[in-house]
């Protein structure tokens, strides 16, 4: 079968598309005909070996995919062949076909297109532990997004207004603020030409009750200076690059917290939890509180520029590899 092979550390343009062998399907397994899988920021860090889990080079990158289950292993009871499904993998998922643990795999409704199920888990999964068990948001509370077009960005939009928040989309260009408009954004603030931190506690009335930020870099410390009393900002992410240094008067002076968000954590220590949020979260997509975007598509064998969009943070939405 073909695949991504990353077998050299380092950007997205070294990898290679060939020819692994198919997988068989352990005890607990269950074997996956990928149809598309989703591209999220973390693939661009695990090929360059800064990622919190990094596998053993060769490798193959994608965390997440949905298709058809080929085969199931022993004690496998939960998903038979031929059923509609999406797994999160961590990696491997730029291939296709993939052998991936059971309890990482879940049947998807048949009102969900296999594109938006490729791409659903790490975004939404990520922004609804963020925003439900991590900010404990509260209807009528301010919502401030930073990289509120993107992925988990545009996630959070959707999903604030979902759960009542007054949602700020925050994000670098106008073109890209309009789809936060269309996804349900409040208000916005463009912070290539406007000052983040007056412009977000101008628009809250005072201060914003809770900040998502994926983005991390100089915008974190001005994100943080715009909370009000008690405010949370979310830790997701760092696309911008720098991991931000913090000076810690502030959440001293605000009385605010930093909350750390870390979605594959949370499946892991958390399983009945997270599998609940997912039955929620697909709840809000069949009653169309959710409507997922997606803006580009590549196909398998171009896996690396698709890599590349996200880390040049050209890319709204979600990116999907059709396999």
């Amino acid at each position: 079968m073909k695949a991504i092979l990353c077998a050299e550390l380092g950007p997205p343009e070294a990898l290679v598309f060939g020819d692994v062998p198919d997988p068989d399907p352990a005890p607990g397994q269950v074997v996956i005909d990928v149809e598309a899988a989703g591209v999220n920021f973390p693939d661009s860090l695990m090929i360059q070996g800064r990622y919190q889990f990094q596998p053993p080079l060769p490798f193959t990158p994608g965390g997440e995919l949905a298709g058809t289950v080929f085969a199931v292993g022993d004690g496998v009871d939960t998903v038979s062949p031929g059923d509609r499904v999406a797994a999160f993998t961590l990696w491997g998922a730029f291939a296709e076909r993939v052998a991936v643990d059971a309890s990482a795999v879940m049947p998807i409704p048949d009102s969900m297109p296999v594109e938006v199920a490729a791409g659903f888990a790490i975004a939404y999964g990520t922004a609804y532990h963020a925003l439900k068990d991590r900010a404990v948001a509260r209807p009528g509370e301010s919502l401030l997004v930073l990289g509120a077009a993107g992925g988990t960005g545009l996630a959070a939009v959707e999903l604030g207004k979902a759960m009542d928040l007054k949602v700020i989309a925050a994000a670098s260009s106008e073109q890209k603020l309009d789809v936060c408009r269309l996804h349900g954004a409040d208000d916005t603030i463009d912070y290539s030409t406007e000052d983040l931190k007056e412009r977000a506690k101008s628009l809250s009335g005072g201060g914003v009750d809770i900040v998502f930020d994926p983005v991390g870099g100089d915008l974190t410390e001005q994100a943080l200076r715009a909370t009000g009393w008690q405010g949370r900002l979310l830790v997701i992410g760092f696309a911008a690059g720098p991991i931000p240094s913090i000076p810690l008067n502030l959440p001293l002076l605000k009385g605010c917290d930093i909350r750390g968000v870390f979605w594959g954590s949370f499946v892991a220590h958390s399983p009945d939890a997270s599998e609940a949020n997912m039955a929620e979260l697909v709840e809000l997509y069949q009653s169309g509180d959710i409507d997922p975007l997606i803006s580009t598509r590549y196909p398998l064998d171009e896996a690396g520029s698709a890599i590349r969009l996200l880390m040049d943070r050209q890319a709204t939405g979600k990116v999907i590899l059709e396999v």
